[in-house]
């Protein structure tokens, strides 16, 4: 799998690009006390809506808040969201949807009705509907975003376990009396997980993405800790004095939702049977 990894990131020169992007993400995200020049919280009313200059590369927001460090930092929130919340909706969606494939019947349409019934719902407007009951909070929105990208997930894992549950591997080993866990754990799941990585990768843009449009609504991280979105949303009042929370952080959020589609692409193009060549 490593070995394929590489050839992934590496075939394509804007893939290697990204995937460069990312990591840089990565390390300014690890090394935040480190690389950023202020205190992302620290106000200042003699500093209040500064244009960039020597001091601040980036200015200075309505709070005199550092803009860079406040991205730097921002970097940190929305990474995490962008990492934890799809894997956790890849484990929970593949566990139900691999069940519903496997034992059909009753369980089937059961798991099946409550995946539509999320699925009627877009994903930003369930994610709202979430938010606006649990509140915000770093868990909660982890929370509100797995459970959003949890029918995909379930819907790409039953589908693939259909067509395997029937393979002779799979028949062999029920007719060998081998336990229902075990087979499903040692047949049916390792064989489904390409293109559930594939999607994984592409949901972290997704991910990315949705934190800061909850964050600019108010129901994302919580002032006055950083985030993207949040970042946008103060900029907002400073609009005419100051634009450049809104640049650095909409060019952020470009980027790496960017950079993650690209390899996301890349990955699925490779990993996923249906779309190799």
């Amino acid at each position: 799998m490593s070995g394929r990894i590489r050839t992934i990131v590496f075939a394509r020169p804007i893939t290697a690009a990204a995937g460069l992007s990312i990591l840089v993400f990565i390390v300014v995200a690890t090394g935040a006390p480190f690389l950023a020049p202020y205190d992302p919280l620290s106000q200042s009313i003699m500093n209040i809506n500064k244009p960039p200059n020597a001091d601040h590369l980036l200015g200075t927001d309505i709070y005199g808040r550092d803009v860079l460090s406040r991205l730097i930092y921002g970097s940190r929130n929305s990474l995490l969201f962008g990492f934890i919340s799809p894997v956790l909706a890849a484990a929970s969606g593949t566990l139900l949807g691999v069940v519903a494939g496997y034992f059909g019947g009753t369980v089937d349409r059961v798991i099946s009705r409550v995946i539509d019934l999320l699925l009627a719902f877009p994903e930003l407007l369930l994610a709202i509907l979430i938010a606006a009951v649990l509140g915000g909070g770093f868990w909660n929105i982890i929370a509100v975003i797995t459970v959003a990208f949890v029918p995909g997930f379930a819907r790409v894992a039953r589908a693939q376990t259909l067509s395997i549950k029937h393979e002779p591997y799979v028949e062999a080993a029920i007719a060998m009396g081998v336990r229902t866990p075990v087979i499903i754990a040692r047949h049916i799941i390792p064989n489904i997980m390409a293109p559930i990585v594939a999607l994984m990768t592409l949901w972290v843009a997704s991910a990315i993405r949705l934190e800061a449009s909850l964050s600019f609504l108010g129901l994302g991280t919580r002032a006055p800790n950083p985030s993207w979105g949040n970042i946008i949303r103060d900029g907002l009042q400073g609009l005419f004095g100051s634009p450049w929370p809104i640049i650095g952080a909409g060019v952020a959020i470009t980027l790496v939702v960017l950079s993650f589609n690209l390899v996301g692409d890349a990955m699925r193009d490779v990993l996923d049977p249906s779309t190799a060549r």
